[in-house]
């Protein structure tokens, strides 16, 4: 019988608001099983680059990322945000250790290539990328992994990579060896049926219901990142994906009534 592995992704809603993310980190400290974290990078980024005088373009809701954009980004979510909730998680007696992806090499990326629009700095991954391993090493030494949005190519190039694939393809590649379940965490109860109420919680999603809400305009793009890479890891081995709501992670651990879940 295999581990239960927790990984869970966050993003900047949460980051952005310091007593959100200390509630949710207390909740997530207190995950008896074994776990992850993966997050994003919230408006700190944009923040700094407006200060720097650093135009920021963003294509489809993907951040161009040139030399002086990748520089930022670097220092804020490998940087100030990852140890900011190393730093937090320490105190609520968690041990969590922060990671880029070019930490020990656990994450390998290629440049995105993309036939018209050049995202520079930007790194795809995949699960041969993951260097499944070492995690497990890690996990074994009771460690809690923390991973930023940052990768690189073992050529000395750092990469902007999308954290809700970084969280899928962690979890693809340790469900040979884990009981995964897979928990994207946002500021929805779940993906809604009807953008204006929050209430309307669509409970399961398989691609078929995905491709018809697509088709139908109703789902905005900031949560087709999120799906795409959720039935990314449905459809390779990963046994439970949900999305829920940052302040339902306790009650979702313990009830697994919580958001919607995504189905083959």
């Amino acid at each position: 019988m295999k581990d239960k592995l927790y990984i869970i992704k966050i993003g900047g809603n949460l980051i952005d608001d310091e007593q959100l993310l200390d509630g949710f980190l207390e909740q997530f400290s207190e995950i008896n099983e074994k776990k992850i974290l993966v997050h994003g990078g919230g408006k700190l980024a944009t923040t700094l680059a407006d200060k720097l005088g650093v135009e920021q373009k963003m294509i489809n809701g993907r951040r161009i990322t040139n030399k002086d954009t990748l520089d930022i980004v670097a220092m804020v979510y490998a940087g100030s945000i990852n140890k900011n909730i190393v730093a937090k998680l320490q105190q609520k007696k968690c041990r969590a250790i922060g990671f880029s992806g070019a930490d020990a090499n656990l994450i390998k990326a290629r440049k995105r290539e993309h036939a018209e629009i050049d995202f520079g700095f930007v790194g795809d991954i995949e699960k041969k990328s993951v260097n499944r391993k070492l995690i497990s090493k890690l996990i074994k030494l009771k460690l809690v992994p923390v991973f930023s949005a940052i990768t690189h190519d073992k050529k000395g190039n750092l990469f902007n990579t999308n954290a809700d694939t970084i969280a899928s393809v962690i979890a693809q590649a340790l469900s040979a060896k884990y009981d995964v379940e897979l928990l994207y965490c946002f500021d929805k109860k779940g993906v809604l049926e009807d953008v204006g109420n929050p209430e309307s919680v669509i409970k399961n999603i398989s691609e078929e219901k995905f491709s018809t809400l697509k088709n139908e305009g109703k789902l905005h793009k900031g949560i087709l990142p999120k799906l795409e890479n959720a039935l990314g890891a449905i459809k390779n081995n990963v046994n439970k994906v949900f999305l829920i709501k940052e302040t339902e992670l306790k009650n979702h651990i313990e009830n697994h009534h919580a958001g919607t879940e995504i189905c083959l």
